[in-house]
């Protein structure tokens, strides 16, 4: 049989694929892209920060495995592998800056070990990195020609820095061993299940809108960020696997808003009546976030489809039916 190599992604001819972080946000997302389209899928996730809730549509499902597994340690997978997909990581604020050591670790030896697993099976790999290569970008809208500006001992370096050198390391696994990676940039996504109390904006201004608790804003709110529905990150990193593309494609949505404008999106369409408070910004915090995303546009013909105000309905509807309103 044919490695997944050069194999492609279709339901006609299903692939054996490995994902970490499958218990988290985006990758429980992405594991039922692909149950979807009838690949087996070997999910691996250590539940430090993801949730087996996120997999139970999932539960029996007779494609899916769940492995509870740390990827800082060996990772041994009998039988074939066609694809890698590393999507392990410590993503918001308050989970990497409560745990920084582990932070590195994933996006360092636990880098290592899935592309080693990669390497070893002949497959293609998938290395989730993020928009905050660039730090507090010099370059607006950020390209990925664009360097960064990162502060590499501050606070937010542990995440930071292990995706930059998550994002070396793939590259020289390719140079050096031939393996065929993908490297996706993934700026602000959203969506349902996001974790209320993780620290990131949207989660953060839903569950203060529904508890009819103040907003809270961090600097005077002039700070921007574009967010991206998961659905739509989903889709580019699907196109994003099957493509040549060696180095960094940016996956975001391009549409810019100010925190303040974001404030008050949340509080129309959630009906409340929060105040906002605000706080000073924290260190090293990026004031503008906006992809660039012709590259994505050109080779893989991708771009946002869902509309900010129809995610955030879904998300908004999701944090009700958990009970958001009475936390």
């Amino acid at each position: 049989m044919e490695s997944g190599y050069n194999r492609k992604f279709t339901e006609e001819d299903p692939l054996r694929i490995v994902i970490s972080g499958a218990a988290g946000f985006i990758g429980s997302h992405m594991c039922d892209r692909l149950a979807a389209e009838n690949h087996h899928i070997v999910a691996m996730d250590n539940l430090l920060t993801g949730s087996e809730r996120n997999l139970a549509q999932l539960e029996g499902h007779p494609l899916v495995r769940f492995v509870r597994h740390d990827v800082t340690e060996p990772v041994v997978i009998e039988g074939s592998v066609d694809a890698v997909l590393h999507m392990a990581s410590l993503a918001s604020p308050k989970d990497y800056l409560g745990h920084p050591v582990e932070t590195l670790e994933v996006g360092s030896t636990g880098t290592r070990n899935m592309l080693e697993l990669a390497r070893e099976k002949g497959a293609r790999f998938l290395f989730t990195s993020t928009s905050e290569c660039y730090g507090d970008p010099l370059v607006h809208p950020q390209v990925e020609t664009s360097w960064g500006n990162v502060n590499p001992v501050g606070p937010r370096s542990c995440y930071d820095e292990s995706k930059r050198y998550g994002e070396a390391l793939t590259m020289a696994y390719h140079r050096t061993f031939g393996v065929r990676t993908n490297i996706a940039r993934i700026f602000n996504t959203y969506g349902p299940r996001m974790k209320l109390d993780d620290g990131r904006v949207v989660p953060s201004f839903v569950d203060q809108a529904l508890r009819g608790a103040p907003l809270t804003v961090f600097g005077d709110g002039s700070q921007t960020r574009s967010f991206c529905y998961v659905s739509d990150l989903v889709e580019g990193l699907r196109l994003l696997m099957e493509s040549e593309e060696r180095y960094p494609v940016n996956l975001g949505n391009p549409a810019e808003i100010t925190i303040l404008e974001f404030a008050e999106r949340i509080r129309r369409l959630t009906g409340t009546g929060s105040e906002t408070v605000f706080r000073p910004l924290p260190e090293d915090d990026p004031k503008l976030r906006r992809p660039d995303i012709s590259k994505a546009r050109r080779l893989l013909g991708w771009e946002p489809r869902v509309s900010l105000e129809e995610g955030l309905a879904s998300t908004i509807a999701y944090f009700r039916s958990l009970g958001a309103a009475s936390a």
